[in-house]
């Protein structure tokens, strides 16, 4: 019931993407900055997860897959509303600002909510998903300082007062994620945990 509607969703997030990178380096921007958008990443990943649950049968190692991506999609949401929303966009498209930060998020937690995993995920999930935005945060930290160009204003010592204010940023989006990694959790096991028990009655 969900393979057309998770197709749709991933290629037009796909098409989305596409077109503002066309515009992008178009107007002789760098195709490196535009692939260090958190946002970018994250949706380029939850389009790959939506055609691998429809495509792929190993449902062990999808649900995984899915669990990590609808955590960071849910980031993406959270701190655009709390932290970019009034912020200056640029060139990016009304219609892809809003498939990007507002549909996909959206979709994708209710993507897990209506197809919860096929069996119960173990706490060690927590720990992967939280690798790629720790990764994310080193890299775009240190490229940053390579380059002095950051992808978010809240990444930048110039416009926090230093990293200090960085890291406090940083704290914060870092607890956002293990709270949401948690209850995507404990919600997408107790949602397994009755369809197992319904399967049994």
């Amino acid at each position: 019931m969900l393979a057309i509607p998770r197709v749709v969703l991933a290629l037009v997030a796909v098409v989305a993407i596409g077109q503002q990178l066309i515009l992008h380096v178009g107007a002789s921007y760098s195709a490196p900055n535009f692939f260090s958008y958190f946002t970018n990443l994250s949706n380029l990943f939850a389009a790959f997860v939506l055609l691998l649950s429809v495509f792929v049968g190993n449902e062990k190692s999808r649900d995984l897959v899915r669990y990590i991506s609808t955590v960071n999609m849910t980031i993406v949401g959270l701190v655009f509303a709390v932290l970019l929303r009034d912020v200056d966009l640029g060139a990016l498209l009304p219609w892809v600002n809003y498939m990007l930060h507002y549909v996909m998020p959206v979709a994708i937690v209710l993507d897990w909510l209506l197809r919860p995993p096929a069996s119960r995920l173990r706490s060690e999930s927590l720990f992967l998903a939280m690798a790629f935005p720790s990764a994310y945060l080193t890299y775009v930290i240190l490229r940053g300082a390579d380059t002095g160009w950051y992808p978010y204003p809240f990444l930048n010592p110039a416009n926090v007062g230093g990293y200090g204010g960085v890291a406090m940023y940083a704290c914060g989006i870092a607890a956002a994620f293990v709270l949401a990694a948690l209850a995507l959790l404990a919600v997408g096991n107790r949602l397994s945990d009755s369809k197992s028990l319904r399967a049994r009655e």
